[in-house]
């Protein structure tokens, strides 16, 4: 089944040119199913980008989609056309008063701030806190993670002495995590940040759960029960290339930055990288869509207001 987009979302050429069914708002119209309906809450500078990777990675599956997209309305863009903006995003005024099958939280560039100095900061706070109630299960990405376990739980980050830049291997800290139901005993993710949160911290929260880990990033997932909450730190959507233009960007601007680890072959930057992710990030993304989301939300979306869930 194919994931539902706006006719002119440049996302839309982008994924029929990779065979990935797409369904434009025209012909949505003649079909007689409940697609479950995703918020997208893109934080992300690139938006095109991350628009085009979430919806790669959720239109891979046999569900039917229909994506929309929100950010910050106090935020203005400086690397996404007000055009753009206007034509595709909503703010969160114009949605708060429905209710979602899944909304997914974007990282975003801003990990040097505290949280509560962040622009947009409060408006954050009530999309979280109407997560809650209005949202059958939320997924946190990078940033998006360490802001959701903060305001949800009050876990701090913590600076890295050096960016966490590259790709690296985890292992699962259990075997029946639904969530990477099929996943190899190790696999792959791309991360960049220069935060961590800490592992002692999130054991601390018996509602919590970790799920996977890397000796050398970290913790990767943890969830609440029922996967209502899910915190992901690295970025299992991103291209083959999103490390490289980073570091290529940063290189330009003459940022003393490290090569991506485990990223370029023999750490030539002039080789292409090799992707080693792709096929964790169909199968997380895959998964979530399923068992998070699909599997346990009303077929009548009004009832995730009253906690309703087809599992009870």
């Amino acid at each position: 089944m194919p994931i539902k987009i706006p006719n002119q979302l440049p996302a839309t050429r982008t994924l029929r040119q990779e065979n990935i069914f797409v369904m434009t708002e025209n012909r949505a119209v003649t079909q007689d199913i409940r697609p479950l309906q995703i918020l997208l809450l893109n934080l992300m500078p690139t938006k095109v980008d991350t628009e085009t990777q979430l919806a790669r990675v959720l239109g891979n599956t046999s569900l039917q989609i229909e994506l929309e997209l929100i950010a910050p309305a106090g935020h203005i863009s400086r690397n996404t056309s007000q055009q753009h903006m206007l034509a595709f995003y909503r703010t969160f005024a114009e949605v708060k008063n429905r209710t979602f099958d899944g909304l997914i939280i974007t990282g975003a560039p801003v990990e040097h701030l505290p949280f509560e100095e962040v622009d947009y900061w409060p408006e954050l706070c009530e999309i979280m806190e109407w997560s809650k109630t209005n949202v059958h299960s939320t997924l946190h990405i990078c940033w998006g993670a360490q802001a959701g376990l903060y305001y949800h739980y009050g876990i701090p980050k913590h600076a890295l002495p050096h960016k966490l830049f590259g790709v690296f291997q985890h292992t699962l800290e259990g075997s029946n995590y639904i969530l990477f139901r099929g996943f190899d005993d190790s696999f792959w993710v791309p991360h960049s940040r220069n935060t961590t949160v800490r592992r002692e911290d999130i054991e601390a929260v018996p509602e919590l759960k970790i799920m996977a880990a890397s000796p050398e990033a970290g913790i990767y997932a943890a969830k609440t029960a029922q996967g209502r909450q899910v915190f992901l730190m690295g970025h299992a959507e991103y291209d083959r290339d999103t490390l490289k233009k980073e570091y290529l960007r940063d290189v330009a601007a003459g940022v003393d930055i490290q090569l991506p680890k485990h990223y370029f072959p023999q750490d030539d930057p002039n080789r292409e990288p090799l992707v080693r992710w792709r096929s964790c990030a169909h199968l997380l993304y895959g998964n979530w869509l399923n068992y998070c989301v699909y599997q346990t939300t009303p077929y009548d979306i009004g009832g995730i207001l009253h906690g309703v869930r087809t599992d009870d």
